[in-house]
C-alpha cells in the first residue's frame, strides 16, 4: 500500500470510530470501562490527535462486537457476503445488513414482546431520515402526533428530526426491515398529498 493510501486509511479510523460508537449509544466511559482505553486516549483517537494502533483496535473491535477490518475499512476480498454481528439497544435487536458506516444503513430490526402497550411513549429526535418495511408482527409508531400500528407488509418514512418512538404492538416479536442515512439521506421521493395530485390532475387536463 503507497503511503499517501495508508495514511487516508490511518485517518479515516477516528471518524469510523466515532460513527460505530453513537451508533451504538455507547459513550467515551461505557467504552473506557469496557477496554480499558483512557478517556483522553478513545478522545484523541475518535478526532485523529493519536495514530490508531493495533493494541487500541483490537480491544475496541472486540467491544463493539465487529471485525478488525470494519474500523480500518480493509479492502474486500472478493467475498460479498455480509456477516452481521447483531446488538441491542433499548430493548431492540439490531441486525446491520451493511458493512459501511457512513451514508445509508441497512438493518433488520427485531423488538420482543413486552406489557400491552396503549399509553404514551418517550418520544425522540435525532439527525437523519428513516425509512421501515414491516416483515412480521405489528410495530407500533408514534411520530409527533400521529399513533399507529403498522402490519406485515406496511412501509412507513420520515424524518427523525419529528418526534417518533417505536413498540411491539403484538404478542409476538415484531421484525422489520430499516434503512437509516444519518445525514438525512432519503431512499425515494416521497408521495404527494393526494390534494396536491388532485390539483395537478386539473392543471393539466
Amino acid at each position: 500500500m503507497a503511503e499517501n493510501d495508508l495514511a487516508s486509511v490511518l485517518s479515516a479510523v477516528g471518524p469510523r470510530l466515532r460513527a460505530l460508537r453513537r451508533q451504538r449509544d455507547t459513550t467515551l466511559a461505557q467504552l473506557s470501562a469496557a477496554t480499558g482505553i483512557s478517556l483522553s486516549t478513545l478522545s484523541r483517537l475518535e478526532s485523529g490527535q493519536r495514530k490508531p494502533t493495533l493494541e487500541l483496535l483490537l480491544p475496541l473491535a472486540k467491544a463493539h462486537g465487529v471485525p478488525l477490518g470494519e474500523l480500518v475499512d480493509a479492502p474486500q476480498t472478493g467475498d460479498p457476503r455480509v456477516h452481521p454481528r447483531p446488538y441491542t439497544r433499548q430493548g431492540m435487536t439490531f441486525i446491520p445488513l451493511t458493512r459501511h458506516l457512513g451514508g445509508l444503513n441497512a438493518y433488520k430490526q427485531v423488538l420482543p414482546p413486552g406489557p400491552k402497550c396503549t399509553g404514551e411513549l418517550e418520544q425522540r429526535v435525532h439527525e437523519g431520515y428513516d425509512w421501515l418495511y414491516v416483515l412480521s408482527g405489528k410495530l407500533r409508531l408514534v411520530l409527533g402526533e400521529h399513533d399507529m400500528v403498522l402490519t406485515a407488509g406496511e412501509v412507513a418514512e420520515f424524518d427523525t428530526r419529528t418526534p417518533h418512538a417505536f413498540a411491539n404492538a403484538g404478542p409476538e416479536p415484531v421484525e422489520f426491515l430499516s434503512l437509516f442515512g444519518k445525514q438525512g439521506e432519503r431512499m425515494h421521493v416521497r408521495a404527494r398529498p393526494a390534494g396536491k395530485r388532485a390539483a395537478d390532475s386539473e392543471d393539466a387536463s
